[in-house]
């Protein structure tokens, strides 16, 4: 069975509120996605980028992919990953890959006519959520909603706020907003906190230090996740968690963070790292040095991968993607209850409901 061009579009979509975080601020979110065929049968996957993603997926990997073997994805994975070479992995092509090889293995599965999660092979059923968001932008009472939703309506017992507002500048209120969370979520809830690289090294442990007695377990990306050194100087100083990795291109990226002893728990995004071919290889090269792994955002796309790997910890309920891939797809999954459970239909479940978004598209 032989692929067919695969068909691109890009849709931009406005936040529901002004987002931010330690670094950055935004208010859209573009996702890319991508159709290929063949048969009779239509794979999807896409990514979270810039519209230049679409681009060079149309342009420079869609006509490579097209004629080539629909079963035989590593094969088609290796060459997609040669040919980028003089344009560089990392960032724009590391996307249009990573969405291709997610609607490869999709619609390898709708061939063979299995859910995803039977043609990877599972290792749980039900696989667990953490509800994102807390974004710095909001006011008190918009994140005490959102916790409150998460940890007493959906009873998921896991959430993450972020903090490092203004690249660090403002601690006390980061530190008040975890407070204010704690008594949000009650003594039984996790809580996790995520700067986005915005504090310096010795600020980081000084933060980390205030917010333990807050019981946060988990402090992703204390610093730049470019500094390892520094991650693993905190991570040696703070007793929590301290996790990055959702900047991961290629398996080398990976490779040197673990060697470096930076983090506690590996994040991996399969809509960045080379989509889900990757994404394996990364939970098994982790396994291999004891770590357990997360999956960052896009939950849809991860959730049949993140059954099959036995060092997982949890999939990223982000707030944005969850949003959108609830408004894009007919089959999104429920997270009530701390887990979802992605093995029923057919490929990865999900159907794009290309007419009732037509209105975000832009390419």
């Amino acid at each position: 069975m032989k692929l067919h061009l695969p068909v691109v579009s890009v849709y931009t979509v406005p936040t529901d509120a002004p987002e931010a975080d330690g670094t950055l601020a935004w208010n859209s979110t573009t996702v890319v996605i991508a159709e290929v065929t063949a048969a009779d049968a239509t794979g999807t996957g896409w990514t979270y980028g810039p519209a230049a993603v679409g681009d060079f997926l149309r342009d420079h990997l869609a006509p490579l992919v097209e004629g080539r073997d629909a079963l035989d994805i590593p094969a088609t994975h290796e060459a997609m990953a040669r040919a980028v070479r003089n344009a560089g992995r990392p960032g724009v092509a590391a996307c249009a890959i990573s969405a291709l090889d997610i609607a490869l293995w999709d619609l390898k599965s709708r061939l063979l006519e299995l859910p995803l999660t039977r043609l990877l092979g599972s290792c749980r059923e039900h696989v667990p959520v953490y509800g994102s968001g807390g974004f710095t932008t909001y006011h008190d009472k918009h994140l005490a909603a959102q916790l409150n939703g998460w940890v007493h309506g959906q009873h998921i017992p896991r959430v993450k706020i972020k903090i490092g507002e203004d690249w660090g500048r403002a601690v006390l209120r980061d530190v008040s907003r975890v407070e204010a969370a704690r008594q949000v979520i009650g003594a039984e809830a996790e809580l996790y906190v995520d700067a986005n690289g915005a504090y310096t090294r010795k600020q980081a442990v000084r933060v980390g230090r205030a917010l333990a007695g807050h019981g946060v377990g988990w402090f992703e990306e204390p610093v730049s996740s470019d500094d390892l050194t520094g991650l693993r100087l905190i991570r040696d100083a703070l007793p929590c968690d301290i996790t990055a990795g959702e900047y991961g291109y290629d398996l080398p990226y990976f490779a040197r963070m673990i060697a470096a002893g930076a983090v506690d728990c590996l994040q991996i995004d399969a809509t960045r790292c080379g989509g889900l071919t990757e994404f394996l290889r990364a939970a098994a090269l982790a396994q291999a040095h004891g770590l357990q792994v997360s999956a960052h955002c896009a939950p849809h796309a991860h959730a049949a991968a993140c059954a099959a790997i036995p060092n997982l910890r949890h999939i990223e309920w982000f707030h944005d993607h969850v949003r959108i891939e609830d408004m894009f797809f007919d089959g999104a999954l429920d997270p009530t209850g701390g887990t979802v459970t992605p093995t029923h239909g057919i490929g990865h479940g999900l159907t794009l409901r290309a007419e009732e978004v037509q209105e975000y598209r832009v390419a």
